[in-house]
């Protein structure tokens, strides 16, 4: 071999070493600097369950592997995470089913109106075979689905008068989530449906801009909604699950073994959310209870769930849709 063989020889290896440090410190960088987003406040269950999945993914990869959660919506709205997620700019992302609804078809079926009887029936779906199918509907879509956490009943709040009947809230402006579905459950039942960001809905509120809106127990009282909309009635039109989702551009870095970790941590932070939430949602009817709010709770929900034929009528088209919602219905209370 002459000088030059061993010299070209010599570049290439350099430049091979060259690569494959720089693809070693890509890859370290993107397991130091693994980043979440969560539109709810620090002590909220969704909040907590992703770090004690940032926990658990540390500890199984010895280390390598870490998660910062960027709570409040210090990112931006979910909107606006859902976008930078889908580029690879966020890595991971919690947030409400209902903003997928126009991006993965699947997501829509669970954010239908009454289509869950009880929090046991959402979880028995939501963790069996049905919704392995919906998790991994997100991936063509550029995200992968790793696991489901409670998002708790939702029902209607406002500051003009209790709610018992749909005719009770003809003409109200209610905040919905930016989704199809809501707004058109909404618009069923008489009312004006106003898409708009979580984190405008209590200036809304209490500059008479909205007259109501719509959340679970721990949302309602941790957005101090209920000090300005003191009407609170349990219809509980859904019951949709948030969902927890990893940027597809940032998964396929990841090794065989880094995935299962991954996965494995996101499945394991479910039980320890629901005890939050559980304990929480307790909590948080004490303090609105506590604070004088009208709890509508005898409520005749037939009414409600008769109207939302036009919504079904409208999202449900296909067979394969209207498949799932059966199988859905067809599932026994865990």
């Amino acid at each position: 071999m002459n000088r030059r063989e061993v010299l070209r020889l010599s570049g290439a290896g350099l430049v091979a070493g060259t690569m494959g440090v720089t693809l070693l410190s890509s890859r370290a960088a993107l397991a130091a600097d693994f980043r979440s987003s969560d539109t709810h406040p620090p002590d909220y269950p969704t909040v907590k369950a992703v770090e004690e999945m940032g926990r658990l993914m540390k500890e199984r990869s010895g280390g390598k592997m870490s998660l910062q959660v960027f709570h409040s919506a210090q990112l931006g709205e979910e909107k606006d995470t859902i976008e930078q997620t889908k580029i690879g700019a966020l890595q991971f992302n919690r947030v409400n089913m209902a903003p997928f609804n126009g991006i993965v078809p699947e997501s829509g079926i669970p954010a239908l109106p009454f289509v869950f009887r009880s929090t046991q029936h959402m979880r028995a779906v939501m963790d069996g075979k049905i919704g392995d199918e919906i998790l991994a509907a997100f991936e063509p879509h550029g995200f992968i689905g790793l696991c489901f956490y409670d998002s708790g009943a939702r029902s209607f709040y406002n500051r003009l008068r209790p709610i018992h009947t749909p005719a009770d809230m003809k003409g109200m402006k209610i905040r919905v989530i930016q989704s199809d579905i809501f707004v058109a459950l909404v618009q069923a039942l008489g009312a004006n449906a106003t898409p708009m960001p979580y984190g405008e809905v209590y200036t809304g509120l209490k500059t008479g801009v909205l007259d109501g809106a719509e959340n679970n127990w721990p949302s309602y009282e941790s957005s101090h909604h209920y000090e300005v909309a003191k009407h609170y009635s349990l219809d509980q039109h859904s019951l949709s699950p948030e969902i927890f989702v990893m940027s597809k551009v940032a998964w396929d870095k990841l090794s065989s073994k880094e995935k299962e970790i991954v996965k494995s941590s996101a499945k394991d932070s479910v039980p320890y959310m629901r005890k939050l939430w559980d304990e929480r949602e307790a909590k948080s009817q004490a303090i609105i209870r506590g604070a004088g709010c009208e709890i509508v709770e005898k409520i005749d929900k037939k009414p409600f769930q008769e109207a939302m034929k036009p919504v079904y009528d409208r999202f449900v088209t296909s067979d394969k849709a209207k498949a799932l919602v059966k199988r859905i219905q067809d599932v026994a209370d865990a």
